[in-house]
């Protein structure tokens, strides 16, 4: 394991993505990313027992793509999400992680995606509708935790009623008790996973005893290729998927939907292309999603390698900070300009290689909808001067309120 003193002095910096000094103002990650991106492509932070940050396109695209080298377990910096084992399959290495991936292939299919984007539309409809006539909208709450939640159920086809459940308890998980100690915090943590947890064990005992003809049974039933054979996923196994499954797609699309008003409120020229013509939102959703990279992946080096000019020891932690390579100037032409027609766009927000997203398609789809509606029914939102974003950093980044106002409509 790399020391400190075993790193050349210009490159050990004093930065940690959990210190919530970073969320505001809210460009401040970005800020700070840029510096230490400045020093170098590879950097040491002193944060969490020491863990390299690695900052540039190149050398993250090749982190991404090496899975020998570079491990995907632990994928967390703490250990805070991790208590009953390895997220599957995100924290699971090929050859192993390759048949959980295509066990969940069934959830993600063109067929599935198209089926569901009447329902998504609906939802987003629904949601709208719900604050349209006040004319004011804690956002987050009303809109961008809420939409992904039920998306989620209707990924797995699951009663919508259930989704309060879900939204209170993902809130929880993600950003603790507000006020609360960090102990009380955590332990409430473990309360809304257990109560997760044993929502989805539920589903899966009423499943094997009466199957259904919908994908969460189609994944309990068939077997699937993995070391030692072919067998069917145990429950622990389908826990950690659906666990998996229901935070990954949540908090990142919560993020991508809150930068979205963000940025478009403070570019208004571009916000009316938009209204005008919606055909640009598919490439402005890819440039919001540039910008503003919500997920930083970590890695675990399995053996002494050289990336960036720099010795990674094995058993170093390193993360990649995905918001950093979106914006680096060898790759992108202006690349802190907002360009809603940008193109060619190989932005890393979905990650590369094997690990690469497998539900991208669905969070496109989700956010285009979404932006669609929105510029077609509330289309004059605006920031609240004295009531700003409330950001939250941490390996997956994010807002947690953003209130904002528009004008009423039935």
């Amino acid at each position: 394991m790399t020391t400190t003193a075993e790193v050349s002095e210009d490159l050990v910096v004093d930065f940690d993505i959990y210190d919530q000094s970073l969320a505001f103002p809210e460009d401040t990650v970005q800020e700070r990313v840029a510096e230490l991106a400045r020093r170098g492509p590879v950097v040491y932070s002193t944060a969490h027992g020491g863990h390299w940050i690695v900052t540039h396109y190149k050398e993250i695209h090749e982190v991404l793509r090496d899975p020998e080298t570079f491990s995907s377990h632990p994928n967390n910096l703490t250990s805070e999400t991790a208590g009953f084992g390895k997220f599957i399959p995100l924290e699971l290495d090929p050859p192993e992680h390759t048949g959980y991936r295509l066990a969940l292939q069934p959830l993600f299919s063109p067929n599935r995606m198209k089926a569901l984007e009447d329902d998504i539309r609906a939802t987003v409809n629904e949601l709208i509708d719900g604050i349209a006539a006040a004319g004011t909208s804690e956002f987050i709450a009303d809109f961008a935790h809420e939409l992904p939640t039920r998306v989620f159920l209707k990924l797995m086809d699951w009663p919508l009623a259930d989704a309060p459940m879900f939204t209170h308890a993902t809130d929880v998980i993600l950003t603790g008790i507000p006020g609360a100690t960090e102990e009380e915090s955590n332990q409430a943590r473990g309360k809304a996973a257990f109560e997760i947890l044993g929502y989805f064990q539920n589903v899966i005992n009423e499943r094997k005893a009466n199957p259904r003809d919908d994908v969460t049974s189609q994944i309990i039933h068939t077997k699937v290729a993995l070391e030692g054979g072919t067998r069917l996923l145990t429950d622990e196994e389908l826990n950690r998927m659906f666990f998996l499954l229901l935070i990954a797609g949540l908090h990142t699309v919560q993020g991508s939907l809150a930068w979205s008003i963000v940025h478009l409120s403070h570019n208004r020229e571009q916000r009316e292309q938009l209204i005008a013509d919606e055909s640009l939102i598919p490439s402005a959703v890819e440039e919001i999603l540039r910008i503003e990279a919500a997920v930083i992946p970590g890695r675990r080096a399995t053996r002494t390698t050289e990336l960036g000019g720099v010795t990674i020891a094995e058993g170093d932690q390193l993360i990649l900070m995905l918001c950093s390579a979106n914006r680096d100037g060898e790759e992108f032409d202006d690349p802190d300009e907002l360009q809603l027609e940008r193109t060619p766009n190989r932005h890393l927000s979905f990650g590369a290689g094997a690990h690469r997203c497998l539900g991208s398609h669905l969070a496109r789809i989700e956010l285009r909808l979404a932006l669609e509606e929105i510029h077609r029914r509330i289309p004059d939102y605006d920031l609240v001067a004295n009531d700003p974003p409330v950001m939250h950093a941490s390996q997956v980044r994010g807002c947690a309120r953003l209130p904002i106002t528009f004008t009423p409509t039935s």
